[in-house]
């Protein structure tokens, strides 16, 4: 088998005509025969370039509004008959069928035009047939022909062929080829998602997952772990669609502590300034506030401690005040919906800090999936997308919490939704006075999240911890009432926790007993 192939015919057929032009006069150059289909044959041709017309292959025209025009032997039979096999060369030549030795192919634009929000008819027709087929097909034969789904591909093939007289390594090939799997794989990994989504089938007998890369990372969670980042069609804001205006390259934890910052944030939505500091995808500090510097402070108040190295998210245009404050303690992630000039001159000083614009904020409401893998397998969720209005909520003691305790209820609650599990939170007056996280008793946290608060205080000299008159939020039940007497020793006054657990009846006993104000949500928030 030849270690290096030479190229003399090239298929073109793209949706993304971008220097479709350029790219065809370079193969041109070295006497590539140029075939085409459709708008890419009529764009080359206006050009000035010499094109076959696929139909001058096949020997049937381009039909059903383009639906049909590459699914022929005299194409496929060019991409997949072995150079070297005397009965595959016999059969070509018995049928008149002449070697393909490049395909430029990118795809029709099905994820773009479902993140559009385009109606169902509309997705169906951007579903590409002879794409995939004529890839997958060339692939197949990656040692004897040169596939590309992008530009970069070409553009790295063209460079090749300039120094090496028009040939291209079996090697370079193959991993074109492998590229090429991936490709198709991820476009029928996104129709079957969106297919079945149409459906509202929650689990489909086969699912598929994929994306490309955004960027290789140094390493993964820990220096022996190799890890990359990858972007799905998903045009949701956040650390993958946002825009990295300064700052060294983000590492795996940054970006999974910066998701974890952002989705936070859009559960507070925009109607109110609010910042969120992540540290090891926890908050160690969330508030709201009259501007984003008395957010920022506030936040910061609560665990000043663990939000050095922290992440930082605001809902809110980053100002240069807010960003000043922000540079008094080393911070590894800001990620905004936008920064004005001031803010960016600030964090310009800072070459280090990374700071992302993510143009808008997640919808806590909107519907997606998550995947975390297991030994052998995918487990498979929609995000929690489940919200509690003052409404729903039921009040459960003899006490009933008045309307600023309320405020602060919902507050926490939504906080809680994005602490690993257990937790507790504390809150007064719209910010977070200790956190407790990811304890295997949810005594513990509550233990936990005072002592922060104690912590806090002390290094603030106040005279007291900020959980005095605090409400306390838990993500699941109180299976016994300890947990909620750990809170109101902490100074919880009133209490936010789904209700569920057999002995419901006893912690609301103790509660009444306490003089806590509870309230049930019916649902629960586990963050494993």
């Amino acid at each position: 088998m030849s270690e290096r192939f030479q190229v003399r015919r090239a298929l073109l057929s793209v949706s993304d005509k971008t220097g479709l032009v350029e790219y065809a006069q370079r193969l041109a150059s070295h006497g590539v025969e140029l075939v085409s289909t459709g708008g890419s044959a009529r764009t080359l041709k206006e050009a000035g370039l010499a094109v076959k017309d696929v139909a001058d292959l096949t020997g049937y025209p381009e039909m059903m509004e383009g639906r049909v025009k590459t699914l022929h032997p005299a194409v496929h039979g060019g991409l997949l008959y072995l150079r070297d096999k005397e009965s595959h060369v016999e059969d070509a030549e018995r049928h008149g069928i002449e070697p393909i030795d490049l395909v430029y192919i990118n795809l029709y634009p099905f994820e773009a035009t479902v993140a559009s929000g385009a109606g169902f008819e509309e997705c169906i027709e951007n579903i590409d047939i002879g794409g995939p087929a004529m890839l997958r097909a060339a692939a197949k034969n990656g040692h004897s022909v040169a596939v590309c789904t992008d530009a970069d591909d070409l553009a790295g093939v063209l460079a090749e062929m300039d120094d090496n007289d028009a040939t291209v390594s079996a090697e370079h090939g193959r991993r074109l080829a492998a590229k090429t799997y991936a490709r198709t794989a991820a476009y029928d990994a996104a129709i079957s998602g969106w297919y079945a989504s149409q459906l509202e089938e929650t689990a489909p007998d086969w699912i598929g997952f994929g994306g490309g890369l955004l960027q290789g990372l140094r390493y993964g969670e820990n220096p022996h772990q190799s890890a990359a980042f990858y972007q799905t069609g998903e045009k949701r804001p956040g650390v993958a669609n946002a825009r990295q205006v300064q700052g060294k390259e983000l590492s795996y934890n940054n970006i999974n502590d910066t998701d974890a910052a952002y989705e936070l944030i859009g559960e507070l939505g925009e109607e109110t300034p609010a910042v969120a500091i992540i540290k090891h995808a926890n908050p160690c500090g969330v508030a709201l506030g009259e501007s984003p510097i008395e957010a920022y402070r506030e936040a910061l108040a609560c665990d000043p401690t663990s939000a050095f190295g922290g992440i930082v998210a605001l809902n809110r245009m980053l100002d240069e005040a807010t960003a000043e404050e922000i540079t008094k303690i080393f911070t590894e992630v800001v990620i905004a919906p936008g920064a004005d000039e001031g803010a960016l001159a600030v964090f310009e000083k800072k070459k280090n800090l990374r700071l992302l614009l993510a143009n808008g904020l997640p919808d806590p409401a909107a519907k997606g999936r998550m995947v975390k893998t297991v030994a052998g397998g995918l487990l498979v969720q929609d995000r929690d997308f489940g919200r509690i209005t003052r409404d729903e909520l039921r009040v459960v003691t003899e006490k009933a919490p008045d309307e600023s305790q309320m405020d602060d209820l919902l507050f926490a609650w939504r906080v809680a939704k994005h602490v690993k599990s257990n937790t507790i939170v504390y809150a007064r007056d719209r910010a977070t006075v200790g956190i407790g996280a990811g304890q295997m008793s949810r005594i513990d946290s509550a233990r936990i999240a005072a002592r922060k608060a104690e912590d806090a205080a002390e290094a603030a000299g106040w005279d007291a911890p900020r959980t005095k008159g605090c409400v306390a939020a838990s993500d699941a039940f109180f299976p016994f009432p300890d947990g909620l007497l750990q809170a109101a020793s902490a100074g919880a006054t009133a209490v936010i926790q789904p209700g569920g657990s057999i002995r419901d009846d006893d912690v609301i006993a103790a509660a009444n007993e306490a003089g806590i104000a509870m309230v049930f949500t019916g649902m629960r928030h586990f963050r494993h």
